[in-house]
C-alpha cells in the first residue's frame, strides 16, 4: 500500500514536469517538420550509392597510393575517429572524392575509451529543465535521434540497455520518475522501451548485488550500448567501401597552401616507412578530437587554443559483479560526478571520472581515479559483495576534447555541444561534441563545407545507411556459424555481435583444431572466446601492430590485461608471418604492445600492488598459518622456494603444470627478480589478498589448494611410502 500511495504522489508531482516537456517536444518535432527547416537528411536508398568495393576492400598499400596518385580530392579529413570517420563517410555517399588520414590507428584516441553508451544524456536533460537551457534540450534531442538511428544501422555492434536508477529516499522516487519520463517523452517515437518503476523486492531481483539498506525502490530507463571501436571501425569501413581511400598511420606533418594562403592540402607521412607525399584537396577538415589546436596551429600559428581538454577514467571489474542484462546509474557520487555501472562484453565497466588533463597521445589512469571509482561502486553494492582493488583487470583514461566557441565573444565558456569553424584560409574545424551525435555533427560539418567552400555536392544520405557488417545480420547468425562450420557456440556468438554478416568471412579463416569439438576456431586464451583467424583478418581491416589487434580490432586488452600479455606472443607469431616482420621488428611489437598494456590499460596500476615495500599487515595466526603453508613447498627451510619445490609438491598430489607456467606464476610474485619467491615476498602477497588489492593470485591459489590436498590425505606410513630405514 505505501509503494503505490507513492507511485500516485509520484504521478501528481510529475506530471506537470511531464506535461510541459511532452509540449516542449512536440512544438520542437513540428517546427522540425515545417519545409525549409529541417536540418537533418531524410534516410537515402541504398540502392541509389555505388559501393565499388562491396567484395572486398583494397589492401593499405593501394590506398595509400590512391593517395599519393589522385590529381586532387574534393575532401580531405585528417582524424580517424568517429567524428572523422563519420565526416568521410558522408562525403564519399554524397558523391565527393574523399581521403582521410588518421596518423594511429581508427579509433586510437577517444572514441575507443568511452563509457560504450550511445544516449542523449540524462544528466544534460536535468540540466536543461532546471536551469531553463534551451541549447541543452536541443542537444539532448538530437542525440536521441541519433541513437535510434546508430542502433538501426549497425544492430550488431549495439543494442538497448536497460538502466536501473537505485532511490534510497521516498522524494527521490518523484523527481527521479519525472525526470526519467521526460527523457521518454522528449525521445518520442525514438523512445526504446518505456522506463518504469519497481518496487525494492523487484529491484533485488533483478539486481540481487544491490544494496538492500534503506532502498526504497527503483526505476529503469534505456539507453544504447555499443563497442566503441569496431563501431568507429565499421564506420571507416563503410567510408573505404564507398570509394574514400582512408589510410591508418598516416601522418599530416603541415598544411598546403595556395599563393593566397588558402589552404589546399596536406604533406603526409607514412608513419610505417617514414615515406613523405602531398595530398591535394579543395576543402582539409580538422577532426582531431583533443589535437583539435595543434592542426588550428599549423594553419595560423597565433589561434587562440579552443580545446579544453578533460580525462575520464573507466575500470573493467569480473562480470560477477553485475547482472547479465541491467546496467546501474549513480545520479550524484560524492562528488557530484555521474558514475554508470554497466555489463560489457561479459564483464563489467565503471566510470567515469572527469579532471581538467594536458593533452597526450597516451593517457595513463590514476590510481587516485580508480579508487574513486571503486569506493563509489561499494557505496551501492551489497556489503556481502567485497570490492577489492585486485578486481580491477583493466583500466584506461580517456580524454574528452571540449571546447569554447571561437566564433563567440566570450571565448572562456565551454561550448556544450560541438562547434564548427572555418578559419580565414578555408580550413574546416568540426570538434567537442559526443560519440552518439558522431552522423549529425559529420552532415553540419560538410553542410558548412559545401557552402563555405563552394564544393558541388549531394544532399546527405547517412541517415539510415548500414554501417559495415549489418547487411545480412540477424540475432540468430551465430547459430548457422556453429551448425556450417563447427564452431563454438561463445565464439560463433561473438563472432556475430563483432562482424556481423561479415563473420562467415573470419570464419571462413579459422583453423582446425584437431578435436571432436569445436572442429576449427583455436582461441588466442581460453577464458575469452577470441580466435586465432581473427588476427588474419584484423589485417584486412587495416590493422599495422599488434596494439591494433589487442585493442581495438578485440577488445581484450581493454578487458583483461594479463589475458592480452598472455596472447600477444601468438598474435606477434600470426601477425609477423602474415606481414613478413624480421625478428627484430616482432621483438618491437611485443615491446610496445607490453609497455602499452603496461601505462595505458592499467596494468602498471595492477602490478604495484604487490611491491618490494609493501607492508605485511597480519596478525600473529595469521602469519603461523602461511608460514606453515610456505614450508610444505620449502621442505628444506631454504627461506625460498622455486618451481622445482612447487613441482615436487604439485606431483606428489598428481597435478602436472608446465614449467613455462609455472615460471610464470611465480615471476608475479618475485620482487626481487632472483627466479625464487622468499618468505617475506609470500606473507607480502598473502597480505595484499587480505587487503583485496591482489585477486586471483595463481600462486596463492594453488598454493593453498595443494595445501588442503595434502592434509585431506594425511601422514604417509613407512608402508605406503616404500619403506625406510
Amino acid at each position: 500500500m505505501a509503494f503505490r500511495k507513492v507511485l500516485r504522489r509520484t504521478a501528481a508531482v510529475g506530471g506537470g514536469a511531464v506535461a510541459a516537456a511532452f509540449g516542449l517536444s512536440q512544438l520542437m518535432e513540428y517546427r522540425r517538420r515545417q519545409p525549409g527547416s529541417a536540418r537533418l537528411a531524410h534516410v537515402a536508398a541504398e540502392a541509389e550509392l555505388k559501393v565499388p568495393y562491396a567484395d572486398e576492400l583494397p589492401p593499405r598499400h593501394a590506398q595509400l597510393a590512391a593517395l599519393r596518385d589522385a590529381e586532387e580530392f574534393d575532401v580531405l579529413v585528417i582524424g580517424g575517429g568517429a567524428t572523422g570517420a563519420g565526416c568521410a563517410l558522408d562525403a564519399v555517399t554524397r558523391n565527393l572524392k574523399t581521403a582521410l588520414v588518421e596518423r594511429s590507428d581508427f579509433s586510437s584516441g577517444t572514441s575507443s575509451r568511452s563509457t560504450k553508451l550511445i544516449h542523449g544524456g540524462v544528466r544534460y536533460l536535468q540540466k536543461a529543465v532546471m536551469q531553463l537551457d534551451y541549447e541543452q534540450y536541443l542537444m539532448v534531442k538530437e542525440a536521441l535521434h541519433e541513437r535510434a538511428n546508430l542502433l538501426e544501422i549497425a544492430p550488431h555492434l549495439s543494442a538497448p540497455l536497460p538502466i536501473m536508477l537505485p532511490v534510497y529516499k521516498w522524494w527521490q522516487l518523484p523527481y527521479y520518475w519525472a525526470g526519467i519520463k521526460m527523457y521518454d517523452l522528449v525521445a518520442g517515437i525514438h523512445c526504446l522501451k518505456s522506463s518504469y518503476v519497481l518496487s525494492k523486492s523487484r529491484a533485488l531481483e533483478l539486481f540481487p548485488m544491490l544494496k538492500k539498506d534503506r532502498l526504497v525502490g527503483a526505476i529503469v530507463y534505456y539507453d544504447g550500448q555499443h563497442n566503441d571501436a569496431r563501431m568507429n571501425l565499421a564506420i571507416a569501413l563503410s567510408a573505404a567501401r564507398h570509394g574514400a581511400a582512408v589510410a591508418n598511420y598516416t601522418e599530416v606533418v603541415r598544411l598546403l597552401k595556395t599563393e593566397e594562403q588558402k589552404v589546399c592540402g596536406a604533406r603526409c607521412r607514412d608513419v610505417i616507412t617514414g615515406q613523405e607525399f602531398d595530398v591535394k584537396a579543395k576543402c582539409v577538415i580538422n577532426a582531431t578530437g583533443p589535437f583539435t589546436d595543434s592542426l588550428r596551429k599549423m594553419d595560423e600559428q597565433e589561434v587562440p587554443n579552443i580545446c579544453q581538454p578533460s580525462a575520464g577514467v573507466h575500470i573493467v571489474i569480473p562480470g560477477y559483479y553485475s547482472p547479465d542484462n541491467m546496467g546501474l546509474l549513480d545520479p550524484a557520487t560524492s562528488d557530484g560526478r555521474v558514475i554508470f555501472f554497466l555489463p560489457w562484453e561479459n564483464m563489467t565497466v565503471a566510470g567515469t571520472t572527469d579532471t581538467p588533463t594536458d593533452v597526450t597521445a597516451h593517457p595513463i589512469p590514476g590510481e587516485d581515479d580508480i579508487n574513486f571509482i571503486l569506493r563509489e561502486v561499494r557505496n551501492y553494492l551489497s556489503a556481502d559483495v567485497e570490492v577489492r582493488r585486485g578486481d580491477v583487470l583493466a583500466a584506461w583514461s580517456g580524454i574528452r576534447p571540449l571546447v569554447t566557441d571561437p566564433n563567440s565573444r566570450d571565448t572562456q565558456s565551454i561550448c556544450r555541444n560541438h562547434v564548427v569553424s572555418i578559419s580565414n584560409s578555408g580550413l574546416v574545424t568540426i570538434a567537442g561534441g559526443k560519440w552518439t551525435t558522431y552522423r549529425s555533427m559529420a552532415e553540419e560539418t560538410l553542410d558548412a563545407a559545401i557552402k563555405g567552400l563552394s564544393l558541388a555536392a549531394e544532399p546527405c544520405r547517412t541517415v539510415g545507411l548500414m554501417l559495415e557488417g549489418a547487411k545480412g545480420w540477424t540475432p540468430t547468425l551465430y547459430i548457422r556459424l556453429v551448425q556450417d562450420y563447427g564452431l563454438e557456440k561463445e565464439v560463433a556468438q561473438h563472432l556475430a555481435s563483432t562482424y556481423g554478416g561479415k563473420a562467415f568471412d573470419v570464419a571462413k579463416m579459422a583453423q582446425v583444431t584437431g578435436q571432436r569439438w569445436p572442429i576449427v576456431g583455436k582461441r588466442l586464451v581460453s577464458e575469452f572466446p577470441y580466435i586465432e583467424a581473427e588476427v588474419l583478418y584484423a589485417v584486412k581491416e587495416y590493422a599495422c601492430t599488434a596494439i591494433d589487434v589487442i585493442a581495438r580490432r578485440t577488445r581484450l586488452g581493454f578487458l583483461n590485461v594479463q589475458a592480452a600479455d598472455e596472447a600477444l606472443p601468438r598474435i606477434v607469431q600470426i601477425m609477423g608471418k602474415e606481414l613478413s616482420w624480421s625478428q627484430e621488428k616482432k621483438t618491437e611489437e611485443m615491446e610496445a604492445a607490453r609497455k602499452f598494456l603496461y601505462h595505458e590499460m592499467g596494468y602498471r596500476s595492477r602490478s604495484e600492488q604487490l611491491t618490494k615495500t609493501s607492508e605485511i599487515n597480519l596478525d600473529y595466526q595469521e602469519i603461523v598459518r602461511y608460514k606453515n603453508r610456505f614450508h610444505k613447498f620449502d621442505k628444506e627451510t631454504k627461506g625460498f622456494i622455486t618451481t622445482v619445490d612447487v613441482q615436487r609438491v604439485l606431483e606428489s598430489i598428481n597435478v602436472h603444470i608446465d614449467e613455462n607456467a609455472l615460471h610464470e606464476i611465480l615471476n608475479e610474485v618475485d620482487l626481487n627478480k632472483n627466479g625464487q619467491v622468499e618468505i617475506d615476498e609470500f606473507l607480502q602477497l598473502m597480505s595484499a589478498v587480505k587487503k583485496g588489492q591482489v585477486s586471483d593470485s595463481r600462486l596463492a591459489i594453488l598454493m593453498k589448494t595443494a595445501e588442503e590436498t595434502l592434509d585431506k590425505r594425511g601422514p604417509v606410513t613407512v608402508d605406503r611410502s616404500g619403506g625406510g630405514v
